[in-house]
């Protein structure tokens, strides 16, 4: 079944909406984990994947769940992909690996 196309959400989209709900400023926050500001910004900006180094400083620092960020992180590397028309033409042409039948060995 294929699957339908969306466009995902990437973690950064979520980091820096709470940063805005709790007015930190991005400069701060990089100073407090000790990342660099340009870093931090193409990762709320959806430049950069999220590190998972960096989740895990921003769940010590805001309280935000790194296993959530990373697998949001994954949901989006993996939409980006299958949205992505080149992988989808490779992927057209692959076969299923052919399986031996359960009394042979290989």
């Amino acid at each position: 079944m294929a699957q339908k196309s969306f466009i995902p959400t990437h973690p950064g989209e979520v980091i820096k909406d709470e940063l805005e709900a709790r007015g930190i400023p991005q400069k701060a926050l990089a100073d407090w984990i000790d990342v660099p500001y340009t870093m931090l910004n193409d990762i709320l900006n959806e430049r950069r994947p999220l590190p998972a180094s960096i989740a895990l400083a921003l769940e010590c620092a805001l309280g935000i769940s790194a296993d959530i960020l990373m697998g949001l992180q994954a949901d989006y590397n993996m939409q980006k992909a299958r949205n992505d028309v080149k992988i989808k033409q490779k992927l057209r042409s692959i076969r299923p690996y052919p399986m031996l039948p359960v009394n042979q060995t290989a």
